[in-house]
């Protein structure tokens, strides 16, 4: 038996139990030090409220927690909302909530982290997505998307890979077609065959520059990693947008 991704994929891959056994090993340290050097620099008042958007299990939204912000969690994932809800607190909530559509509240600052975007196949999605954050921010607020520059994922691509955690083997094979990166991700475990895709659009920095243009929203910066450092098209791993 075989089990494979629907075409809507992030519903079902991100509410799977293997997405964060093969993710398990994200770097805690630099998604802490990247949450300090954005609040520093965007001078967030003291005890302010910050949205993070696409939170999964609540790794930023936590650590973001632990510095005195009054911090909103949300994901589409029940499953992931689930496991955060047991990090809640007066000043820590979580709530399942579809990004492309505002969330009823306002907050200083919401962030959507770690190439939480562009999962889409329809562009006006993306564009609603941008407008949902605009409409989440109050008068004095800033939006920031963490994207990955594809211009230097794209040349440093690595085609296939076999990634062992625990005791499944995640056979990975990435491509590039059609506008999309796909990740193709197939492994065994327990008598099943698994197959799931990751597919995301090649959103260049022009593309995002479109897409401000269109909503009317003004991109302040754009760095190229978590220590905020300048962006470079051909060697930033990250574009990280900060507008409002």
């Amino acid at each position: 038996m075989i089990e494979k991704t629907p075409d809507n994929w992030f519903a079902s891959w991100f509410d799977t139990t293997y997405y964060h056994l093969l993710y398990k090993d994200r770097n805690d340290s630099e998604a802490e030090l990247f949450m300090t050097h954005l609040t520093n620099f965007l001078n967030l008042p003291e005890n302010g409220t910050i949205l993070d958007l696409a939170c999964g299990k609540g790794r930023h939204a936590k650590f973001l927690n632990s510095l005195a912000y009054n911090v909103t969690g949300v994901d589409l994932s029940e499953n992931s909302i689930n496991s955060a809800k047991q990090f809640e607190n007066n000043s820590l909530k979580f709530d399942v909530h579809d990004m492309r559509t505002p969330y009823p509240k306002q907050f200083d600052a919401v962030f959507n982290l770690f190439t939480s975007f562009g999962y889409f196949d329809d562009d006006n999605d993306n564009i609603a997505t941008i407008k949902a954050i605009q409409q989440s921010l109050n008068d004095t607020g800033f939006g920031v998307i963490d994207f990955m520059n594809v211009d230097y994922i794209i040349e440093n691509l690595v085609a296939e890979e076999i990634k062992t955690v625990e005791t499944v083997d995640f056979h990975i094979k990435r491509f590039v077609k059609d506008g999309y990166i796909y990740k193709e991700i197939r492994f065994t475990d327990k008598g099943t065959d698994h197959f799931y895709t990751e597919k995301v659009q090649a959103i260049s920095l022009n593309d995002f520059e479109r897409y401000f243009e269109q909503t009317h929203i003004n991109l302040l910066a754009i760095f190229g990693d978590y220590k905020l450092n300048s962006f470079h098209s051909k060697t930033s791993k990250r574009l990280i947008l900060l507008f409002k």
